[in-house]
């Protein structure tokens, strides 16, 4: 369920408090009864002692106990006050008994304190159906196979397909990056601005289940319709594979989308194959990789450096807050570290490198967490990282996932910092040269905005567009339309640490 849902008033595109949240909350749509005054002396237990007591223990779960709805309240303000980074800073005024359900009562147990550029300190509370969360660690997503990016909130809205996954339902319909949405079930998508409409357009763009939708887009002005039907797409985690001849040596690109469970072996693959053609640059293209698992931002790290940077280094230290046992650092991984899921790397298998003492990553406002945590540990050894495109999001922040009856909940227990210890990037990482996004060429192609941009810097170190260099949509847009936002699940944006 994607962290974004759209309205018809003034702010037409909010994050939904919802089961998906990276920048959102839990999934509860309950009212929230005004906090008492006075705390709850029962609120605080060891965690351990109440978890898994569910008020509706799941039929054929081994683990859920009967328990009840103040027992799954009560195991996440434990949870919360035991792990969660700011636990001095979450407001003490909240009875559970003011909520209806332990989501919503773990959606305010958060610190309310803002960063240096006003933007709240913690946008990243969020929970999932634990099922829901299992499926996509393993690349399995309900929906299109598309990902679109709303590049226009207010109407006349704009959303433009970004990333279409091979094989999809959307793909099969003859969808590419750059289609430009329409409409939605009969529903004016650009400018729809009742309620009922903007139901319509959730339930179309969002579906919770599997079924079919007419969906309608325009490419190069021209109209298209399609029926798109929502099912369980297995999703790709390596894209767009290139080498790039140039007259200063080979380079190796590649669209880099999550860091999940079949990201290791599809990374390892691609990474052999570069090694193999004697690939000497890479432009690492994250621009809408919102990150994943620290273990694979590590293994990738490594076979882009190599052993001779990287052999003993910190790759990530974690630091948690002062109730926590501290953790040896994650180093950069030279093996892989066997992840679960579908036709795994078998744990222990020693990882290709590049060597590289220079490296250029794709970035934008939706490169997140564990993308982030590549470019700043290759930072912390030294290795040079230029960053071409936007800033990104700023989430040097990550998590420990804890299920608890059926959900799967996710609050920052962990900054990272590097091997030199620096963290600070909670606003974001600028880019050495500022690109906008090129819906108009696909991704992989040399004449793409971005990749070009990067080849340019590459071989003339100047961010000067080439002559007849287009922009991003069309010249009568403003840059605040180019500021894009994914319409991605939520734990597609963050980092996080296995057990």
């Amino acid at each position: 369920m994607p962290s974004l849902r759209f309205s018809a008033l003034a702010v037409p595109l909010v994050l939904l408090l919802s089961a998906c949240g990276g920048g959102g909350g839990g999934s509860d749509s309950a009212s929230v009864v005004p906090p008492v005054t006075q705390t709850d002396p029962t609120a605080l237990v060891a965690a351990s002692t109440v978890a898994n007591r569910c008020a509706v223990p799941r039929s054929g779960s081994g683990i859920d106990k009967p328990g009840t709805l103040l027992n799954e309240q009560t195991w996440v303000r434990s949870w919360i006050d035991e792990t969660y980074l700011w636990y001095r800073e979450v407001p003490t005024t909240y009875l559970p008994q003011s909520f209806a359900t332990p989501i919503a009562y773990f959606d305010v147990l958060k610190t309310t304190a803002t960063t240096a550029s006003g933007k709240p300190k913690d946008q990243f509370h969020f929970t999932l159906p634990t099922a829901e969360w299992e499926a996509a660690q393993n690349g399995i997503e309900l929906g299109y196979g598309m990902l679109l990016a709303v590049t226009r909130t207010t109407p006349p809205r704009k959303a433009v397909i970004s990333i279409v996954e091979p094989g999809s339902p959307a793909a099969l319909a003859g969808l590419q990056r750059g289609d430009v949405l329409q409409t939605i079930d009969g529903v004016d998508f650009v400018h729809a601005p009742d309620t009922a409409s903007v139901q319509i357009i959730n339930a179309g763009l969002f579906p919770k289940a599997q079924g079919t939708h007419a969906l309608g887009f325009s490419r190069n002005g021209a109209p298209m319709s399609v029926s798109l039907t929502a099912v369980d797409v297995s999703t790709s985690a390596v894209q767009n594979e290139r080498i790039i001849d140039t007259p200063t040596g080979k380079v190796g690109y590649l669209t880099f989308n999550t860091h999940n469970n079949v990201a290791e072996r599809q990374l390892v693959e691609t990474m052999r194959r570069f090694q193999a053609a004697g690939v000497g640059d890479l432009v690492l293209d994250v621009r809408y990789n919102g990150g994943g698992y620290l273990d694979v931002a590590s293994e990738l790290a490594y076979m882009i450096a190599g052993p001779q940077v990287t052999a003993g280094k910190t790759f990530e230290q974690v630091l948690f807050n002062d109730k926590t046992r501290p953790e040896a650092p994650v180093p950069f991984h030279a093996q892989s570290q066997g992840f679960a899921g579908p036709n795994p790397l078998p744990k222990g298998t020693p990882l290709p490198t590049l060597g590289l003492k220079r490296v250029t990553l794709l970035t934008t406002s939706n490169t997140c967490s564990a993308s982030e945590a590549i470019i700043n540990g290759l930072r912390g050894v030294d290795v040079q990282v230029n960053l071409i495109g936007g800033t990104t999001c700023g989430k040097p922040y990550g998590f420990y996932p804890a299920p608890n009856c059926g959900t799967t909940y996710f609050a920052v227990q962990f900054q990272g910092v590097n091997a030199k210890g620096f963290g600070d990037f909670a606003d974001g990482m600028a880019p050495t040269c500022d690109v906008t996004d090129d819906y108009q060429h696909q991704l992989g192609d040399a004449a793409e905005g971005m990749l070009a941009a990067a080849l340019r810097y590459r071989s003339s170190g100047s961010c000067t567009p080439a002559m007849g260099a287009s922009r991003l949509l069309s010249a009568m847009e403003s840059p605040a339309d180019t500021v894009t936002r994914l319409l991605r699940p939520s734990h597609k944006e963050i980092a996080i640490m296995r057990r």
